[in-house]
């Protein structure tokens, strides 16, 4: 757009979009030539602060960039975020420590030992030979002792018992990766009914302009007598009940938002825009869900269970040594303070455990049998949602197949009742009518659109990835 200043001879052009100013001065007129250069600064000067302001406005658009969030995000976010993932750490620190005290049982035991007795008889013999007796021991006797013992072997009773803390480990980790999965269905939940709000106030504007445009129809019309005279006040009050719906849509995002704010363990802006996701439309019946590996962690960490029993009654062979300070000694007739020590092997094997160890195998089995029956239950489940979930996509698609054929004639109604009650035909009550129609059709269409992807986005996670 151009604006055009007519001064006598002189003529300029002001491109009014870009601030730059073109002046033609005829020579023949002196007057305006002794005020060119007065001008040509009032240019300048006006383009300058053109400049400037074109500038900051720039600065502020950049600085002011809508802030985006996508489902994927927040899927990662609860992963990281969410306080059930700290469990993980702490379970794997727990697991070092059991791991370490198990080890310590191949290290050298050390033990010292005090004790004072008086005992009310002692062994006496009543032997006598020429020049002497044998002498009673001391009915109270003093000991101490220091004793050593190392395994020697176990049976593999010690590495048996590492590889169940691993299992119980993975069992407890991926555990906690199945209950921050099954956050994604209340993630998606909140995700699509604030996708759907933003798609609402979308179409709220739009509503909006065209009712103000028509508006300012209908009192053009008013003032030449076209139209009836009230008929302004009908979309005025349609406008108010326009502005009711924003604050109703507001209120209802900001709860949304703090909720999915407390998920996702991130604070968000309640004017957030969600990207709408693109979700692929392959709808396999395959389930990938960590429940499945869940299940297999536990069968493991039972098979680690039971090597370990059969570990238990194994031969376990251990070296000790003693070494001690008493009286009596080692020698029981020598009445005095004496050093001593004792060193040797023991075999330990336990042959007969009144079949406790088999029976002990037999109960692990039964677990099993639980957790594969648990497996059963999980895929039937999860087969039959998947093809409710799928009917439920085909019966959406089907609605917006017919939303938009819905739309299409009645936009032809509202243009038709455009025109009629531009000429006075029918009041602005009737016009209003035929117009939310036609913006609850496009609702009904927007609301589908969006509970399409969400019944997509919980086909994909009921399905696993």
């Amino acid at each position: 757009m151009k604006t055009l200043i007519k001064m006598n001879q002189l003529k300029f052009v002001i491109p009014a979009k870009v601030g730059i100013q073109t002046m033609i001065i005829n020579q023949k007129d002196s007057c305006l030539c002794r005020n060119d250069n007065r001008l040509k600064s009032y240019l300048l000067f006006n383009t300058l602060k053109f400049a400037a302001g074109f500038l900051i406005l720039l600065f502020s658009v950049n600085t002011t960039a809508q802030e985006t969030l996508s489902l994927n995000e927040c899927y990662s976010l609860v992963k990281k975020n969410y306080p059930l993932a700290k469990q993980n750490e702490l379970f794997a620190k727990q697991n070092t420590i059991d791991k370490e005290i198990i080890k310590t049982k191949k290290l050298p035991k050390l033990d010292f030992t005090a004790q004072a007795t008086y005992q009310s008889d002692v062994i006496e013999i009543p032997v006598s030979f020429p020049g002497g007796s044998i002498e009673p021991p001391n009915k109270d006797q003093y000991k101490t002792t220091i004793s050593l013992n190392q395994l020697i072997y176990d049976g593999g009773l010690i590495n048996a018992s590492t590889k169940v803390k691993e299992a119980t480990l993975k069992t407890q980790q991926k555990n906690v990766e199945v209950s921050l999965y099954q956050l994604n269905s209340k993630v998606n939940q909140l995700y699509f009914t604030i996708l759907l709000l933003q798609e609402k106030k979308d179409l709220l504007d739009a509503k909006k302009a065209q009712l103000v445009s028509k508006l300012k129809e209908v009192k053009a019309g008013i003032e030449f007598g076209a139209i009836l005279p009230s008929s302004d006040n009908v979309l005025e009050a349609e406008l108010l009940k326009i502005d009711q719906q924003y604050s109703e849509i507001n209120q209802n995002k900001i709860s949304l938002v703090q909720t999915l704010s407390s998920i996702i363990g991130k604070t968000i802006s309640t004017n957030i825009m969600l990207a709408k996701p693109v979700i692929s439309a392959n709808l396999t019946t395959a389930i990938k869900r960590p429940e499945l590996d869940l299940f297999q962690l536990q069968k493991e960490q039972i098979n680690a269970s039971e090597r370990l029993i059969a570990k238990k009654n194994s031969p376990k062979l251990v070296g000790f040594a003693t070494g001690g300070y008493g009286n009596p000694g080692l020698n029981m007739l020598d009445n005095s303070f004496q050093t001593y020590y004792v060193a040797g092997l023991k075999l330990n094997w336990n042959i007969f455990d009144w079949k406790a160890n088999k029976k002990e195998r037999k109960s692990l089995e039964i677990n099993k049998d639980f957790v594969n029956n648990q497996q059963e239950i999980f895929r039937l489940n999860t087969n039959i949602a998947l093809n409710q979930q799928q009917t439920e996509i085909n019966k959406i698609t089907s609605f917006i197949k017919s939303d938009k054929q819905i739309i299409e004639l009645r936009e032809k109604v509202l243009k038709t009742a455009s025109s009629q009650l531009k000429n006075g035909v029918i009041t602005a009550s009737a016009y209003i009518t035929e117009f939310t129609n036609l913006y609850e059709a496009k609702n009904n269409l927007s609301t589908h659109k969006i509970e399409l992807l969400s019944a997509k986005a919980n086909y994909k996670t009921t399905k696993g990835n």
